[in-house]
């Protein structure tokens, strides 16, 4: 078996600024770091093979301060990268108008839960049989978790930053 934690990046400059951060970098705030810090003291004992990251900067800082304990270093792949939000990326969260036309460069819930179903195939065919701690972000984690438990996305409960959920593959 299998067991997979996944886990949402540290709080970012973004995030406190209500912005639609999509697949730009981000950075973590100073509550980021630390909220990566508490995990990883968390899971210093845990048995962890391999950590594995969105090859974005905000998932990738967080993962290598959860592998630092472990002398781990981090995979990174696209396949976590956070949904692209195309003409919405950069703007205010509050000033999006959901009732508008979206932009028709965001990436669509479908294309989103077939990237999620292609990394937990991922970790299937390059972890099986081991733990993987894998660093995502929020809605991607839960397009994963929505093809795991057979569910729709808004079935799955929003993961606050730095929280982690197990799955057994």
């Amino acid at each position: 078996m299998t067991k997979l934690y996944l886990v949402r990046h540290g709080e970012t400059v973004d995030n406190v600024r209500q912005i639609m951060q999509g697949q730009t970098q981000g950075e973590l705030t100073e509550v980021g770091i630390e909220q990566a810090r508490r995990l990883a003291d968390e899971m210093k004992n845990w048995d962890v093979d391999a950590f594995v990251a969105s090859d974005l900067k905000r998932s990738i800082d967080t993962c290598r301060i959860l592998a630092a304990p472990h002398g781990k270093e981090v995979v990174e792949t696209p396949l976590l990268r956070e949904r692209d939000w195309g003409g919405f990326t950069g703007q205010h969260i509050p000033d999006i108008k959901l009732h508008d036309p979206w932009p028709d460069d965001i990436e669509t819930l479908e294309e989103l839960k077939q990237r999620a179903a292609r990394f937990l195939d991922f970790i299937r065919r390059e972890y099986g049989g081991k733990t993987v701690v894998a660093v995502g972000h929020g809605i991607i984690n839960k397009a994963i978790q929505a093809v795991y438990f057979g569910k729709v996305m808004k079935e799955i409960p929003r993961m606050t930053n730095a929280e982690v959920r197990e799955l057994s593959l």
